[in-house]
């Protein structure tokens, strides 16, 4: 079989041009970067969406053209408020396109209803929405951008689904491929700062959800989790129906689905992410050939923070419309 034969029966691993700006340079300067950076100025549109089982989730929309649409998924803690997800959306609305954010059930202030929540294998909503937009305009391009929690979501959905997926093209940005590995980086060295502080957010959620609904778990287990094992192990694993958090890490890695996924589909990641180490990678074997991974040696977690004419900017906001454009036609 020739190399060219060979490539065509899977995806591609590129190098990316993603350059840090000179001040920003390094994992965590990139990685908090985007948490530092002023909030862009973004107006979402609130939808209520209330699903079959008598829970509901909340959607932002942004642009008023009529241009493609895509949806946008969060990171784990995040929302509404998360600055990557708006700085893409104003960029995208300005190019008149339309933007939905998808915010997870019980990812906002307010908690769902069930006692169910978000996760990162959760891809009924997205199914579902997805499905609905179609229905709405099935002429019109939709695409779908997730970041960290919402990249994993998005990649293990575009697998489940195969050659049956409405959507155009999908971005994936910063995913944790393989979540008990990136869990276990999380408990070493500097990472912990990040762990602590996603920790602290969902013990936060925790504590209101309990305070509207009966939750069928020690509520006092959870809030003492030291880390993500033990959260997921007391909390998410048993209340979305996984036996163990090992079981909830083994079905929702979304690594073992990018070799079914059939829609042009770019991963970005940057070889010196925190939140994981190089072996939770996948190689070109894995992909699917309408897979791209563009690695870049740098950008943190969610950072990719750039220069242009000595100012930082988010190259992730010229990166990923770039590719989505090319895909609109």
């Amino acid at each position: 079989m020739t190399g060219t034969a060979a490539a065509a029966r899977h995806g591609r691993v590129v190098a990316g041009d993603f350059r840090p700006h000179p001040l920003l340079s390094g994992p965590h300067r990139q990685t908090l970067a985007n948490l530092l950076r002023p909030a862009p100025q973004v107006e979402f549109r609130r939808e209520r969406w209330e699903r079959p089982d008598g829970d509901f989730l909340d959607l932002g929309h942004a642009g008023t053209g009529t241009g493609p649409r895509v949806i946008l998924l969060h990171g784990l803690t995040g929302g509404f408020d998360s600055k990557y997800l708006r700085g893409l959306a104003r960029q995208l609305a300005d190019a008149d396109w339309r933007c939905v954010l998808m915010q997870f059930r019980g990812a906002g202030p307010e908690p769902n209803r069930l006692s169910r929540g978000y996760h990162q294998g959760d891809t009924g909503d997205l199914r579902d929405l997805v499905e609905r937009f179609h229905a709405e305009e099935p002429g019109c391009p939709l695409f779908a951008v997730g970041w960290s929690l919402g990249g994993n979501v998005l990649l293990k959905y575009l697998g489940e689904t195969g050659p049956g997926n409405p959507l155009a093209a999908a971005v994936a940005v910063s995913v944790p491929f393989e979540l008990e590995p990136c869990a276990e980086r999380l408990r070493t060295g500097i990472s912990r700062v990040y762990q602590r502080r996603l920790m602290a957010a969902l013990k936060d959620g925790l504590r209101r959800k309990a305070q509207s609904v009966q939750l069928p778990i020690s509520l006092e287990a959870g809030l003492a989790s030291r880390d993500f094992f033990e959260f997921d192990e007391t909390v998410t694993a048993p209340l979305n129906g996984f036996a163990s958090a090992r079981d909830y890490y083994a079905r929702c890695s979304s690594r073992g689905f990018l070799g079914r996924i059939e829609r042009p589909t770019l991963i970005i990641h940057s070889a010196d992410d925190p939140f994981m180490t190089p072996k939770v990678v996948p190689d070109a074997s894995e992909l699917a050939p309408s897979v791209t991974l563009e690695r870049c040696e740098s950008g943190g977690h969610v950072g990719f923070f750039a220069s242009r004419r000595g100012l930082p900017y988010c190259w992730l906001e010229q990166r990923i419309p770039g590719f989505l454009q090319l895909h609109a036609r």
